[in-house]
């Protein structure tokens, strides 16, 4: 890019931008997408709850493998290069998964499909701590993970009218478009995200400088020791698990509870789905930046608490005022929390090590959520109702505000 263009401008939030709309194909398509989906292919395939929370599972599995290693190679590799092969796999799964005939295949292709957002998610927020400041990076981690909010809101209004048209080959007349979608992605993430500032040709920059760690002569080893040693990080994953376990059950049967217990048609869950993510479009930066003022440990103790009531009320609700009320609350905060987590990596470890961090704690969330919709699936199968699986979300994410206060100060 020319010199003189890029001095009308910071390319910081060109790069946010990038990585927004990548969150919105690895998680607002490639997860969420399957929440809209889910009726409608469960219908098709004569599925029970358990097999339809086990295809989740078995997505979030594949999340899990990455978060295990998929911060250490955007270390080594360089974040551009694992976000952009990242999409690759997510878009080439959902398409798969579109195309499978049977059960064994599309859960084959839900697992790769989480690989590529593991690698795709984990590596796009593991970037903010190069390209901003400490006191923008809640406000750059909540801006980001914004992106599951337009995917809430593009399935919310695209399912239901794929459905319509299409009948019963709608689910996979829309993994085939968001396959697509997601591949465009990454090709455009290759060409449009750096590493660093520095790749950018820019060397005097607010945020911390290089996040690609490369061995060689003059350059000092990783210590993934401050990672994966770290009680204080292990202590923040813990609290990540709750999160993790809770959120996904919640937002994997949403829209079947509605459907199946509480008489609501379609296109009236797709609607209240799409409202709910409306009302989180904002919701990470907003808490982004409330968590760089009054610090992310009392943050994650208010957005926790949160949940619990929203899980709560969903529940035991029995009118259109309850489920609303716990939509309303829950889009208000959905995706502060990896937000918070985000911005809390940076703090603890600076810009080289944050992707490692954020991959690290990213196992514990991962472990949550590929627990959270067998656990979720098998409840409902045993009960008859989902209303069981919503309390248990409703007390571990009260678990996970309790933790929170008794998380370490971060320095």
């Amino acid at each position: 890019m020319d010199k003189e263009i890029r001095k009308k401008f910071n390319y910081s939030w060109v790069v946010l931008g990038m990585g927004t709309l990548a969150v919105f194909g690895a998680l607002g398509l490639a997860r969420f997408g399957y929440t809209m989906v889910l009726p409608t292919m469960q219908a098709d395939l004569g599925l029970n709850n358990g097999q339809a929370g086990l295809l989740a599972t078995v997505n979030l599995i594949g999340y899990l493998a990455l978060s295990i290693i998929g911060g250490a190679l955007a270390a080594r590799f360089g974040i551009r290069l694992i976000a952009a092969l990242g999409l690759v796999l997510v878009g080439a799964g959902m398409v798969f998964t579109g195309l499978a005939a049977d059960f064994s295949l599309i859960a084959m292709w839900r697992g790769l499909t989480g690989i590529g957002s593991g690698a795709a998610n984990i590596a796009v927020m593991g970037l903010w701590p190069a390209w901003f400041s400490k006191q923008k990076r809640g406000l750059a981690s909540g801006i980001a993970v914004s992106g599951s909010s337009i995917g809430l809101i593009f399935t919310g209004l695209f399912v239901p009218w794929v459905i319509s048209e299409y009948g019963e080959d709608a689910w996979r007349i829309c993994w085939f478009i968001f396959g697509s979608i997601a591949l465009v992605l990454a090709a455009s993430a290759y060409l449009v995200l750096r590493n660093n500032p520095e790749e950018n040709g820019d060397k005097s920059h607010e945020g911390g400088g290089v996040t690609r760690v490369d061995s060689g002569p003059g350059v000092k080893p990783i210590q993934w020791g401050l990672v994966y040693l770290s009680l204080p990080v292990w202590k923040l994953g813990l609290i990540y698990t709750a999160f993790g376990f809770s959120y996904i059950i919640y937002m994997t049967f949403f829209v079947k509870y509605l459907i199946g217990n509480c008489g609501y048609t379609g296109v009236e869950a797709g609607r209240l789905f799409m409202y709910m993510g409306w009302l989180s479009l904002l919701c990470g930066l907003v808490w982004g930046m409330v968590s760089d003022s009054i610090g992310r440990k009392n943050t994650l103790i208010i957005l926790f608490s949160i949940h619990a009531v929203a899980y709560g009320l969903f529940a035991m609700g029995t009118t259109a005022y309850h489920f609303t009320g716990s939509a309303i609350l829950f889009g208000l905060t959905a995706w502060s929390i990896p937000a918070v987590m985000a911005a809390a990596c940076g703090d603890m470890l600076g810009p080289k090590l944050a992707p490692a961090a954020l991959g690290f704690i990213t196992l514990f969330f991962g472990i949550g959520q590929a627990l959270g919709p067998v656990v979720g699936g098998g409840i409902a199968d045993a009960t008859g109702s989902f209303s069981t699986a919503f309390i248990v979300a409703s007390v571990v994410s009260l678990s996970g505000a309790v933790g929170s206060a008794f998380m370490p100060k971060i320095r």
